[in-house]
């Protein structure tokens, strides 16, 4: 092995989401004695995917240094101790070690010292510590951003206990922090901690805990809280994955006289266009694919899953063999094939270009969780769409952002809401959010969460102030009372929260994702993944049988578009942004002027912009040339349910701030049904409306309502159905005639019913075994006769998993009720709860009250000694809401000029 080997902790734990690619592994720099990023630039494919956006590393930067904060950096401390059941320490001591061995090796030393004598901690930052296993080599030492050392229980104990630690800056997305990001975080400290268990220079009477710990942001001013989690799994993996490393050295020798491009391409690599995208290598090993003579490899371009491949293989090789494989996957090669998207059959459901509609698009900054550059909002009414409003911030991360981001759109959603009332004034139509992609709705809805989460503390600490109570936050700190949330400010915080709620109910849709309503209707060639962006995906749905589409050509004109359709930027258009914003580091900055360049800034940011509002726009058109399905009535009736709710929630202020997760217990448990009901309604709307996904639930094992059939005769009539569980005795409906959605027939008629939607006209009937010989033949005598011809593949259902009835003429989709649990009644009125307090105190009771009575209880509880930092282990925030103390540091990732990203350093390893 070459003496000179590299490769720290963030590679090593990067492996972990490459294991499989024996490229990856074998171009490990510990193999190849240069960084990966250094190896693909050498192969002239240099790496852009994984490269770090300048905003995005000031902010992993910001928050590094507010973990080392002394305030900071002693919650963090104690509450390590507090979560592994620990004694209270004496003090907490910050040292920093200087990314030195030797500093890390005598500090340590020194904890245990303090950690035995005096019942103190000690956090450590920028350790260094020799890689694990390769102690006596010149390998990259893994460098933990911290560690606590903390003295073992009891009193005369001589041990101490070395917990390791990683600052992570991860977002909340909707209140949390996605698990995978979690996971990854967690495997980077398992190395860290794995290293310092194998190190001869650990003081002989400290122990590496089991259990490790990770730095996250708890709001968003990068404010850290401490996550502990037992270590086992996570470290057994890591010993895997070290095993694994350095097999492959001893396997895969590189000799320097070698031609790296040689070397690199004898090694196998196991292709993924989803998850391959944060490895140096993914532009390398793509072009590899492309310029193949294999036709077959084109499968693995489009990351067609293995198993999969072989019922598919004829379709590119010539030889038109097709096995059981989905009709979505069909669909996909075909496109590619053709250079022209696939329709799937499913006419128009969403509800976007409706009136009644706010289209919105937003440019994301990098350097905060809920930092936004500009958003740009667009009415659609009656009479179409209206102009578009644009508006650019200039402090993208401040709460005044946020305010006026909500404010913004709480303007937009009153107005529709006011047209929709004179339009129907008994019964309104509901009103929706359309925007481009997922992530601009997550952003949207966390900002939402953060005010709603502040304006509940201020209810609480102005209870403090009329019982004459001091305003405390939930660490018993003096707190910063914020402004009251105004009511169009709360309009738009309680919709986007009532969307959050939604999500456990699919069939609700106050935001409509214009991506994910057009991937309904057209499935685009190359690899699936390229259509998470709308612009790609747009252009297939735009593209012509005379004019096809050449899909490595789509795909490389949008990689390289400095511009994105949905809310975060590219990172060549973020750091733009972000230098006109700050300042570049080689001028400095003016901390009295920001934006530092306000004409390029405001230029870049409405550019931005201006490409988001046009792609939104040629989204709607193209979904604009679908038919309008009966079921898009059906959707817009159950949302108007809901919203009838949400409105009563909205004026009586009651429960209109409380997020999905936040919900009561009984609340929770009162919506499973609820939430069952509405499940089930959304697969009987799919498989009515999209033939695609009927096909593909068809021929899924695991499906026992849907069959595929094919008919065998027509007089009489005479169906072959593919499935083991609908058969002699079925009563069954016709879904889908070849290229025919039945329930988009002309003769097919819905009626909303209260507690239904009777839809009539469908043909309905039982099966009849005719053939002893050939068991899955049956006759067929529907009510209604279909027109088909012998040959055609059918769809069809068990007509009792949509319904009871006992007759052949109507089909009945049960119709799934609002989440009007905890949510005022239609009789509730603003004086309901203060006439009958005992009847309305679970419907109509106002969060003003709500929250002065919690209050109350949080006051007797800190009079009892119970919370922070009365008392130990320290309570946990379930609540986690966005607020500070009076003086509390706050990360500013704006403060400084940016500095330059190390080339060591990859996304993958940021994430």
């Amino acid at each position: 092995m070459s003496g000179k080997a590299l490769g720290g902790g963030s590679s090593a734990v990067a492996a972990s989401a490459h294991a499989a690619c024996a490229r990856f592994r074998g171009t490990d720099p510990l193999i190849t004695g240069v960084t990966r990023r250094a190896l693909a630039t050498a192969l002239n494919f240099p790496d852009d995917s994984g490269r770090i956006p300048e905003a995005r590393w000031m902010r992993a930067m910001t928050f590094e240094r507010l973990v080392r904060d002394v305030r900071f950096a002693s919650e963090v401390a104690t509450t390590t101790a507090g979560r592994l059941g620990l004694d209270r320490p004496t003090e907490v001591v910050t040292v920093n070690a200087h990314l030195s061995v030797d500093t890390t090796a005598k500090l340590l030393g020194d904890a245990h010292v303090r950690a035995v004598s005096q019942r103190a901690a000690t956090l450590i930052h920028g350790l260094a510590v020799p890689f694990a296993g390769f102690e006596k080599t010149r390998a990259t030492d893994v460098r933990p951003d911290f560690a606590v050392v903390a003295p073992q229980v009891g009193e005369h104990s001589q041990g101490s206990w070395l917990v390791m630690g990683d600052a992570k800056d991860y977002e909340r997305v909707r209140s949390r922090i996605d698990d995978g990001r979690l996971l990854k975080g967690f495997l980077q400290v398992a190395l860290g901690a794995e290293s310092a268990d194998r190190w001869s220079h650990l003081p002989a009477d400290m122990t590496v805990h089991g259990h490790g710990v990770l730095a996250v942001p708890r709001n968003a001013f990068l404010q850290p809280e401490a996550l502990v989690e037992l270590l086992d799994d996570h470290r057994a993996e890591v010993r895997m994955r070290l095993a694994e490393r350095r097999r492959e050295a001893a396997r895969e020798p590189y000799d320097e006289r070698d031609e790296l491009p040689t070397f690199v391409g004898h090694l196998q690599a196991t292709f993924d266009p989803v998850s391959c995208t944060t490895c140096t290598l993914f532009s390398y090993c793509r072009n590899e694919l492309r310029h193949s003579d294999d036709p077959t490899e084109l499968l693995v371009e489009l990351g067609v899953a293995s198993d999969a491949r072989p019922h598919v293989v004829g379709m590119v090789d010539g030889s038109g063999v097709i096995g059981r494989a989905s009709a979505s996957l069909v669909a996909n090669v075909e496109a590619t094939l053709t250079g022209v998207g696939r329709r799937t059959g499913q006419l128009r459901t969403d509800q976007a270009d409706q009136p009644g509609t706010i289209n919105v698009v937003i440019a994301k900054s990098d350097a905060a969780a809920l930092g936004v550059h500009g958003v740009a909002t667009q009415q659609v009414t009656a009479s179409g769409r209206q102009p578009w409003e644009i508006t650019v911030v200039d402090d993208p991360q401040s709460a005044d952002t946020r305010r006026a981001v909500m404010r913004l759109l709480g303007k937009q959603l009153t107005q529709a809401m006011t047209a929709q009332r004179k339009a129907n004034r008994e019964a309104p139509s509901p009103v929706h959010l359309v925007v481009p992609d997922q992530p601009t709705a997550d952003v949207l809805v966390s900002i939402a969460d953060n005010l709603a989460g502040v304006e509940l503390s201020r209810l609480r600490w102005e209870r403090d102030k009329q019982m004459g109570r001091e305003a405390l936050t939930f660490n018993g700190e003096p707190a910063t009372i914020p402004p009251k949330l105004p009511e169009s400010d709360r309009t738009a915080v309680s919709f986007l929260l009532e969307e959050d709620r939604a999500r456990a109910l699919t069939l609700r849709s106050p935001i409509v994702d214009v991506r994910q309503a057009l991937a309904r209707h057209v499935v685009a060639g190359g690899p699936a993944v390229n259509s998470l962006r709308l612009d790609y995906l747009v252009e297939w749905a735009k593209a012509h049988p005379d004019d096809p589409l050449e899909h490595r050509e789509v795909a490389d004109l949008v990689e390289q578009s400095e511009h994105t359709p949905g809310a975060r930027l590219t990172g060549i258009r973020s750091d733009a942004i972000h230098t006109a914003l700050t300042g570049s580091g080689s001028h400095g900055q003016n901390p009295k002027q920001r934006p530092v360049d306000p004409v390029t800034y405001d230029a870049l940011v409405r550019e931005e912009l201006a490409y988001k509002c046009q792609t939104l726009e040629r989204a709607l058109d193209a979904l604009g040339s679908f038919p309008d399905s009966t079921v898009r009535e059906i959707r817009r009736a159950i949302e108007g349910d809901a919203q009838a709710v949400w409105r009563r929630r909205l004026s009586l202020h009651a429960s209109d701030l409380v997020r999905f997760g936040r919900t009561y217990r009984f609340w929770r448990n009162r919506l499973v049904e609820v939430i069952e009901r509405d499940g089930t309604c959304r697969e009987q709307l799919l498989v009515l409306a999209n033939r695609q996904a009927a096909e593909d639930l068809a021929i899924d094992a695991g499906t026992r309502q849907i069959a595929a059939a094919t008919v065998a005769s027509t007089t009489p009539l005479v169906l072959d159905v593919e499935s083991r569980r609908i058969g002699d005795g079925s009563r069954v409906v016709l879904l889908h005639a070849g290229d025919q959605t039945c329930v988009d027939d002309p003769q097919v008629e819905i009626k909303h019913q209260k507690g239904s939607f009777r839809i009539a006209g469908l043909s309905i009937g039982p099966l009849a075994a005719t053939d002893d010989q050939n068991p899955h033949r049956f006759s067929w005598a529907p009510s209604i006769a279909p027109s088909l011809e012998q040959g055609d593949r059918l769809v069809i259902g068990d007509f009792e998993w949509f319904s009871a009835n006992k007759g052949n003429t109507f089909l009945n989709v049960t119709r799934p009720g609002a989440d009007d649990q905890a949510a005022p009644k239609p009789t509730c009125d603003p004086h309901s709860y203060d006439d009958d307090p005992d009847a309305h105190q679970y419907c109509c009771k106002p969060h003003e009250i709500a929250e002065a009575d919690f209050s109350d209880e949080l006051a007797r509880r800190r009079a009892r000694g119970e919370l922070n930092p009365q008392v130990w282990p320290p309570v946990v925030d379930g609540d986690a809401f966005e607020v500070v103390a009076a003086g509390s540091a706050v990360g500013d990732p704006l403060a400084v000029p940016a500095t330059p990203v190390p080339d060591d350093v990859t996304m993958d390893d940021l994430e």
